[in-house]
């Protein structure tokens, strides 16, 4: 691909870099932001630099927020009994929007992989096994993807609480095996949730 403009290049190269975006659709995107008017372009910037300058970690559960506790944690309407398990935001969200789960989430940032590198310390296994045994929750569910790397975090954290006194479930497995789980429609996503299984039987299966 041939520029005529070495910012124009620069500025292709840097977008490319984003999941998903190939070269000729980071072009279109560059041009599409010339086209706009200044302040535009000046909008998403800052409003970039504003994320990666004051976004926030949840310190209960580990998910993105504005503030030390997220919105989900500091709902009185929460019940507090139920904890579910994820791998990133992204999931959260996916839960959130089928409407059918009122517990805490926790989210790990990621799913044990040998092959990446990531192991359980890597992962926030430690601060989710801290809060397991304070006695408060009754219920953990799991709600990784149904993937390989999904089902040995799953088993590495149900090997770590074995024996506490607390159920605990998994998600059942409308949504196929080896699929991630932002990807599940609200409507499967949401009876996998309510339909969750022991965990002890989806080792059986």
């Amino acid at each position: 691909m041939n520029f005529s403009s070495k910012l124009l290049e620069n500025a292709v190269n840097e977008v490319s870099q984003l999941p998903g975006i190939g070269k000729r659709t980071a072009l279109r995107l560059v041009l599409h932001l010339l086209k706009q008017p200044k302040e535009k372009t000046t909008y998403l910037t800052t409003a970039l630099d504003n994320l990666r300058a004051d976004i926030k970690m949840c310190k209960n559960c580990h998910n993105i927020s504005d503030v030390e506790l997220c919105e989900i944690c500091v709902n009185k309407n929460r019940d507090k009994q139920f904890l579910c398990v994820v791998e990133d935001i992204r999931d959260v969200m996916a839960i959130e929007s089928t409407s059918q789960f009122r517990g805490l989430y926790h989210v790990l940032g990621g799913k044990i992989s040998p092959i990446e590198g990531v192991g359980p310390q890597n992962l926030t296994i430690d601060s989710l096994i801290q809060k397991v045994k304070l006695g408060t929750i009754k219920e953990i569910i799991f709600a990784l993807s149904p993937t390989m790397e999904g089902d040995t975090t799953n088993f590495y954290i149900y090997k770590q609480i074995e024996g506490l006194d607390i159920k605990i479930s998994t998600i059942a497995r409308g949504i196929a095996v080896g699929n991630e789980l932002e990807y599940a429609d609200e409507i499967t996503l949401g009876r996998s949730i309510l339909n969750r299984i022991p965990f002890e039987g989806s080792l059986k299966s």
